[in-house]
Protein backbone atom coordinates (compact mmCIF):
# COMPACT_ATOMS: atom_id res chain seq x y z
CA UNK A 1 0.00 0.00 0.00
CA UNK A 2 1.09 3.51 -0.68
CA UNK A 3 -0.03 6.56 1.25
CA UNK A 4 0.47 10.27 1.17
CA UNK A 5 -0.11 11.64 4.65
CA UNK A 6 -0.74 15.34 5.18
CA UNK A 7 -0.89 16.91 8.61
CA UNK A 8 -3.97 19.12 8.62
CA UNK A 9 -5.83 21.60 10.75
CA UNK A 10 -9.01 20.40 9.02
CA UNK A 11 -10.04 18.34 6.02
CA UNK A 12 -13.28 17.28 4.36
CA UNK A 13 -14.32 15.18 1.41
CA UNK A 14 -17.54 15.50 -0.54
CA UNK A 15 -19.26 13.57 -3.32
CA UNK A 16 -21.76 15.36 -5.58
CA UNK A 17 -21.95 18.24 -3.12
CA UNK A 18 -22.61 15.99 -0.09
CA UNK A 19 -20.01 15.89 2.68
CA UNK A 20 -19.13 12.24 3.31
CA UNK A 21 -16.20 12.68 5.71
CA UNK A 22 -14.55 15.42 7.73
CA UNK A 23 -12.04 15.92 10.52
CA UNK A 24 -10.56 18.77 12.51
CA UNK A 25 -6.87 18.65 13.39
CA UNK A 26 -5.29 15.35 12.40
CA UNK A 27 -4.03 13.66 9.26
CA UNK A 28 -5.45 13.32 5.78
CA UNK A 29 -4.37 9.96 4.35
CA UNK A 30 -4.56 9.35 0.60
CA UNK A 31 -4.30 5.55 0.35
CA UNK A 32 -3.69 3.23 -2.59
CA UNK A 33 -3.72 -0.56 -2.68
CA UNK A 34 -1.27 -2.03 -5.16
CA UNK A 35 -1.13 -5.52 -6.62
CA UNK A 36 0.41 -7.96 -4.18
CA UNK A 37 -0.82 -6.16 -1.07
CA UNK A 38 -2.45 -8.21 1.66
CA UNK A 39 -2.98 -8.34 5.42
CA UNK A 40 0.72 -7.83 6.24
CA UNK A 41 0.79 -4.52 4.38
CA UNK A 42 -2.47 -3.39 6.00
CA UNK A 43 -1.14 -4.24 9.46
CA UNK A 44 2.18 -2.47 8.84
CA UNK A 45 0.46 0.63 7.52
CA UNK A 46 -2.14 0.79 10.32
CA UNK A 47 0.62 0.54 12.92
CA UNK A 48 2.73 3.15 11.14
CA UNK A 49 -0.18 5.59 10.75
CA UNK A 50 -1.30 5.20 14.37
CA UNK A 51 2.19 5.84 15.74
CA UNK A 52 3.61 8.22 13.11
CA UNK A 53 5.19 11.04 15.09
CA UNK A 54 4.37 13.99 12.84
CA UNK A 55 2.73 16.29 15.39
CA UNK A 56 4.67 18.76 17.48
CA UNK A 57 5.24 18.50 21.21
CA UNK A 58 5.52 21.51 23.53
CA UNK A 59 9.14 22.00 22.39
CA UNK A 60 8.08 22.22 18.73
CA UNK A 61 9.57 18.84 17.77
CA UNK A 62 7.62 16.22 15.83
CA UNK A 63 7.46 13.73 18.69
CA UNK A 64 3.73 12.99 18.96
CA UNK A 65 1.35 10.80 17.00
CA UNK A 66 -2.34 11.19 16.23
CA UNK A 67 -2.93 8.41 18.76
CA UNK A 68 -0.94 10.28 21.44
CA UNK A 69 -3.04 13.41 20.91
CA UNK A 70 -6.43 11.78 20.30
CA UNK A 71 -6.60 13.24 16.77
CA UNK A 72 -8.55 11.91 13.80
CA UNK A 73 -7.60 10.56 10.40
CA UNK A 74 -9.46 11.07 7.14
CA UNK A 75 -8.74 8.15 4.79
CA UNK A 76 -9.38 8.77 1.09
CA UNK A 77 -8.80 6.09 -1.54
CA UNK A 78 -6.60 7.28 -4.40
CA UNK A 79 -5.61 4.63 -6.93
CA UNK A 80 -3.56 7.18 -8.89
CA UNK A 81 -0.76 6.77 -6.32
CA UNK A 82 0.01 3.51 -8.15
CA UNK A 83 0.84 5.45 -11.32
CA UNK A 84 3.88 4.49 -13.33
CA UNK A 85 5.13 7.56 -15.15
CA UNK A 86 8.34 6.13 -16.62
CA UNK A 87 7.14 5.52 -20.17
CA UNK A 88 5.38 7.94 -22.45
CA UNK A 89 3.36 10.89 -21.26
CA UNK A 90 0.28 9.15 -19.89
CA UNK A 91 0.53 7.36 -16.53
CA UNK A 92 -0.12 3.65 -16.36
CA UNK A 93 -2.22 2.37 -13.48
CA UNK A 94 -1.47 -1.33 -14.05
CA UNK A 95 0.07 -1.60 -10.58
CA UNK A 96 -3.19 -0.66 -8.84
CA UNK A 97 -5.06 -3.56 -7.27
CA UNK A 98 -8.44 -4.51 -8.77
CA UNK A 99 -11.29 -2.47 -7.25
CA UNK A 100 -12.92 -5.27 -5.21
CA UNK A 101 -9.57 -6.25 -3.67
CA UNK A 102 -8.61 -2.61 -3.04
CA UNK A 103 -11.93 -1.82 -1.36
CA UNK A 104 -11.65 -4.80 0.98
CA UNK A 105 -8.09 -3.93 2.04
CA UNK A 106 -8.93 -0.25 2.55
CA UNK A 107 -11.90 -1.24 4.72
CA UNK A 108 -9.56 -3.50 6.69
CA UNK A 109 -7.13 -0.59 7.10
CA UNK A 110 -9.88 1.62 8.54
CA UNK A 111 -10.99 -1.16 10.95
CA UNK A 112 -7.38 -1.71 12.06
CA UNK A 113 -6.96 2.03 12.73
CA UNK A 114 -10.21 2.15 14.69
CA UNK A 115 -9.19 -0.94 16.67
CA UNK A 116 -6.05 0.96 17.71
CA UNK A 117 -8.25 3.69 19.18
CA UNK A 118 -8.21 6.25 16.36
CA UNK A 119 -11.25 8.13 15.10
CA UNK A 120 -11.41 7.63 11.34
CA UNK A 121 -13.53 9.32 8.69
CA UNK A 122 -13.47 8.22 5.08
CA UNK A 123 -14.08 9.25 1.55
CA UNK A 124 -16.25 7.11 -0.71
CA UNK A 125 -14.42 4.38 -2.58
CA UNK A 126 -14.56 4.75 -6.36
CA UNK A 127 -16.43 8.06 -6.27
CA UNK A 128 -15.46 11.34 -7.90
CA UNK A 129 -14.49 13.17 -4.70
CA UNK A 130 -13.66 16.74 -3.82
CA UNK A 131 -11.13 17.05 -1.03
CA UNK A 132 -10.57 20.27 0.88
CA UNK A 133 -7.85 20.68 3.46
CA UNK A 134 -5.95 23.20 5.49
CA UNK A 135 -2.35 22.02 5.63
CA UNK A 136 -0.53 22.30 8.93
CA UNK A 137 3.13 23.09 8.39
CA UNK A 138 2.85 21.93 5.67
CA UNK A 139 3.90 18.44 6.65
CA UNK A 140 3.53 15.79 3.93
CA UNK A 141 4.92 12.27 4.30
CA UNK A 142 4.93 9.26 1.99
CA UNK A 143 4.50 5.73 3.34
CA UNK A 144 5.02 2.62 1.22
CA UNK A 145 4.32 -0.73 2.83
CA UNK A 146 6.19 -2.54 0.05
CA UNK A 147 9.36 -0.93 1.41
CA UNK A 148 8.37 -1.27 5.07
CA UNK A 149 7.30 -4.90 5.29
CA UNK A 150 10.18 -7.36 5.28
CA UNK A 151 9.81 -10.33 2.96
CA UNK A 152 9.88 -12.67 5.98
CA UNK A 153 6.82 -10.81 7.33
CA UNK A 154 4.95 -11.69 4.15
CA UNK A 155 5.61 -15.40 4.34
CA UNK A 156 5.27 -15.98 8.09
Amino acid sequence: MKCVVQRVLSARVSVAGEEVGAIGQGALVFACVVKGDGPAQVEWLADRLAHLRCFEDEAGKMNLSALDLGLSLLVVSQFTLAADNHKGRRPSFDRAAPPAEARALLEQLVRNLENRGLRVSQGRFGADMRVELVNDGPVTLILDSQRGVASSDLTG
